[in-house]
């Protein structure tokens, strides 16, 4: 007869939060790999994409949209401002610090669609159709729960 796993052999291999760390690894590393070359992080580049569709990006929406709390997104903003890749705008009440992408922004931005199409279509045929149809569900299910 099996002997029944303990708790830490349970924690070890069948955590959830581990099992998505371990997923988002893979995937993010596949992505990484593929923007490397222009020197991009997928971080960046979601930060990238996200402004360039917005025109004039606030932070409170980026934050909202991306799901990153305010200190990391000020942090890559920074970063991605002393590249020349985004510009901050003056704002009528001080506090709110929106940008837009620079000229050398767009210009990165538009580099960044073949690897980034590469590695979407590596991470697409690594999770299969199946793998895709359930992170939408569960994506979708999450968003519900959190509206509620």
């Amino acid at each position: 007869m099996a002997k029944p796993a303990t708790t830490i052999e349970t924690i070890a291999t069948s955590c959830i939060a581990g099992r998505l760390r371990l997923l988002n690894r893979v995937i993010t590393n596949l992505y990484d790999e593929a923007l490397r070359p222009i020197g991009v992080k997928l971080s960046q580049g979601n930060v990238l994409a996200v402004t360039a569709k917005l025109g004039v990006a606030r932070p409170a929406e980026v934050c909202d949209i991306l799901e990153l709390d305010t200190s990391t997104l000020s942090r890559t903003v920074d970063r991605m401002v002393e590249k020349g890749w985004l510009e901050i705008l003056p704002d009528d009440d001080g506090r709110s610090h929106p940008f837009r992408l620079t000229d050398q922004g767009k210009r990165l931005m538009e580099k960044a669609i073949p690897p980034w199409e590469k590695a979407q279509a590596e991470a697409k045929k690594l999770l299969g159709d199946d793998g895709l149809r359930l992170l939408d569900a569960a994506i979708k299910r999450i968003k519900t729960a959190q509206d509620k």
